[in-house]
């Protein structure tokens, strides 16, 4: 008998999470994983005649009332592609295959054109907030067609995060859109991490904080102007004593951890994506690359003993100073997501609504925020803004914030402190900022040496080439 409202496939923590959190819903769910262990040991712990076992793709398609839909939770990648090919058989027309996977957006945009023809509706759909969130209420963002995001609207409400703006769930835009914006999301969420550590590292090594005063710090902040998720648990983290060691509960846990951070790939695709776009992505690309350096472990061991000479204590800076940094900073990150979004939306004829955007990332999601409740402001008032840092609101605190900003990169770099993101993103703005720059310069050099040609100023619409060489120099 057809009861399930729908089936979740892939019992890993997220599926797992997510097929609860649409049963704790009143939802009827059907349940698969291809090792029937992970399922024997799901349902013991979860056994419910509303959580229907099911231990082949036939038994999944016959629990499922018409039209069925199909939540993927698998690894991104071939598997995918694998249960689509499993499924499709199964399936009928406007059935719904929703991928809920970190898919790359070229894969979504590929697997809709193969579905198209055959009658399936596919979505690709993001969904932040880790295992707590899939559970108790994430920020899905799915895309695809819109008769199928209404379809699903009542199901995916019902078991979103809730914020004081609604379910933290909206129609992303056509085709591939919804996997393009949890790229976009898992890029900021790069560039805001990065910006973190960085300002932890200067308060803790470049104006010597403990950890007690490091943990009041970042609560005070989370209080005000960057109170987020990351700050929130950035405060928890900093003061937490470690469990373990010789030193058991007398220093940090974070001393213990080895200074290498992970990767899944979004981060790294956000920032390929922009270099394809011709989106400048600064503080994003620095974060990227500051994980790859990371990495490098054997390398900065060995440079640190070539290069022996340690960071000296910031000069000139105080507290207030790098929470302006910070938050200009962030503001960056954010700016520079935004317009790769707008980007992709009208190249690709997305149709994503900026503001919308905003509002489903205010809970559930990793880089939930106060400060989104103004982006969502800001795209509502003007939803063709260029920059976010363009708005009236975001210009004068950056105005304000720019003193102590700079303070803290001249401050760092002087004293030998690594800040890449917070340096590139102080970079990236003086760049924009800059009426004419340095590019005509590289214009001359590229017609120079390759006849490349340039245009005019006084004549913008001429294409132009000069024998360089045969000029007459200036005195």
């Amino acid at each position: 008998m057809s009861t399930a409202d729908l089936a979740v496939v892939g019992l890993g923590v997220m599926g797992a999470n997510l097929a609860r959190n649409f049963h704790s819903r009143g939802l009827t769910v059907a349940v698969y994983n291809r090792n029937p262990a992970v399922a024997d040991a799901f349902h013991a712990e979860h056994g419910d005649p509303r959580l229907i076992d099911c231990r082949s793709y036939e038994a999944l398609a016959a629990a499922l009332k018409p039209p069925r839909i199909v939540v993927l939770m698998v690894t991104a990648g071939r598997a995918v592609d694998a249960v689509i090919d499993e499924l499709r058989p199964r399936l009928e027309p406007g059935d719904v295959i929703i991928d809920g996977g970190n898919s790359h957006w070229p894969d979504t945009e590929r697997r809709h054109e193969l579905l198209a023809p055959t009658g399936l509706r596919f979505v690709g759909m993001g969904v932040s907030g880790g295992e707590e969130g899939a559970l108790r209420g994430p920020s899905m963002m799915p895309g695809g067609d819109r008769e199928s995001w209404e379809r699903l609207r009542p199901l995916l409400e019902s078991a979103a995060a809730v914020s004081d703006g609604g379910p933290c769930v909206t129609w992303c835009g056509h085709r591939s859109a919804g996997h393009a914006v949890k790229m976009i999301h898992n890029g900021i969420e790069y560039g805001d991490m990065q910006l973190i550590a960085e300002t932890w590292s200067l308060l803790r090594n470049g104006l010597g904080l403990g950890p007690s005063r490091l943990r009041e710090v970042f609560a005070g902040w989370n209080g005000g102007r960057l109170g987020s998720f990351l700050i929130e648990i950035t405060a928890e983290i900093v003061a937490a004593a470690d469990p373990q060691g010789s030193a058991k509960g007398t220093t940090p846990l974070v001393d213990a951890i080895l200074d290498v951070a992970g990767q899944k790939g979004t981060g790294r695709w956000t920032a390929i994506d922009a270099i394809e776009a011709g989106v400048p992505l600064g503080t994003i690309t620095a974060a990227v690359d500051a994980r790859a350096l990371s990495a490098r472990l054997d390398d900065r061991r060995r440079a640190a003993e070539i290069f022996a000479e340690p960071p000296a204590p910031l000069a000139g800076v105080s507290e207030d100073d790098l929470e302006a940094a910070l938050y200009a900073a962030k503001l960056m990150s954010y700016t520079q997501g935004f317009d790769l979004l707008r980007t992709a939306s009208r190249e690709r004829g997305y149709e994503t609504d900026l503001a919308e955007v905003a509002r489903i990332w205010k809970a559930g999601c990793i880089i939930r925020a106060r400060f989104l409740d103004r982006v969502h402001a800001a795209y509502r008032r003007d939803p063709s803004l260029p920059l976010l840092c363009l708005d009236p609101g975001f210009a004068d605190e950056l105005r304000a914030a720019l003193p102590a900003w700079r303070r803290v990169v001249a401050a760092a770099t002087a004293a030998g402190h690594p800040v890449p993101a917070l340096s590139a993103s102080l970079a990236w703005f003086d760049t924009m900022r800059q009426a004419r720059g340095s590019a005509a310069l590289i214009q001359a050099q590229r017609d120079y040496f390759g006849a490349h040609t340039y245009r005019r100023v006084d004549a913008p619409d001429e294409i132009v080439h000069t024998e360089w060489s045969e000029l007459q120099q200036l005195p």
